[in-house]
């Protein structure tokens, strides 16, 4: 298994996940999370690397709230459209990198915030990539780290009613188009391997607890803004948090 990386796919990835309410969640969420566990306003500006940063969703919400961005992502094609993204909201970023999350800490700079959302999922050794995340952070800094959750694919899997699916373990995604990541992570594996990096986890969240689990006819009768209120209010929930499609976690370094 190799390295997934999303060249000539932009579009596709802003039509299906990024233009429906799924990306608007996951957007809600992320971006609620931040602003409280950055906690009291910064002294000074935050120096940020964004690993695997996309379309430049949440690079772009940073530099527009004064803090000096570091772009990171593999595909020259994602990176331009990111980069696109910051130009056109007149917020640029202090640097852009065309590197693997691996070749990173080469670079030999760390900063006071990473973000790695929806990575971990799409690499050969997902469990190793987190020693790289915690080189990239100065002391005392801050990882916001999202993840494809295996428990509530496993979960959803079961509702359908796909227990031959399980029974076989075939949770992975196939195809060169498919967006069902190649490993859904298990979160008590990835909690034993931070714990193993040198990151402490300090927060957790839920994104989409239970908009996935909706029948496509309750979705589409739903409100966006109605499903995202209710996002937001069920994501820390103890009982829903943990069926979130992808869970959001605060890490700092040790």
């Amino acid at each position: 298994m190799n390295d997934r990386y999303f060249d000539q796919l932009g579009s596709h990835l802003a039509r299906k996940i990024y233009a429906g309410p799924k990306g608007a969640i996951r957007l809600a969420v992320l971006t609620r999370d931040l602003q409280e566990w950055l906690a009291k306003p910064a002294e000074r500006p935050l120096k940020v690397l964004d690993v695997g940063a996309g379309l430049g969703h949440i690079s772009a919400w940073l530099a527009e709230r004064g803090h000096l961005v570091t772009v990171s992502e593999p595909s020259a094609d994602m990176l331009e459209a990111a980069r696109e993204k910051l130009a056109s909201a007149g917020t640029p970023a202090e640097d852009y990198w065309q590197a693997a999350l691996q070749d990173l800490p080469a670079r030999g700079q760390q900063f006071d915030l990473v973000i790695c959302h929806a990575v971990l999922e799409w690499l050969a050794d997902p469990h190793a990539a987190l020693a790289h995340l915690h080189s990239l952070m100065r002391p005392g800094g801050s990882l916001s780290l999202a993840f494809y959750n295996r428990d509530a694919l496993i979960y959803r899997n079961l509702i359908k009613g796909q227990f031959r699916k399980l029974e076989r373990q075939q949770l992975a995604g196939v195809g060169q188009r498919g967006l069902t990541p190649q490993q859904p992570l298990d979160p008590r594996e990835l909690a034993h391997s931070a714990a193993a990096a040198g990151l402490q986890k300090e927060h957790e969240s839920g994104i989409r607890v239970f908009y996935d689990y909706m029948p496509p006819h309750w979705q589409q009768l739903a409100a966006e803004d109605e499903v995202i209120r209710e996002e937001l209010a069920y994501s820390r929930h103890p009982a829903y948090a943990p069926l979130g499609r992808y869970l959001h976690w605060w890490l700092t370094r040790d």
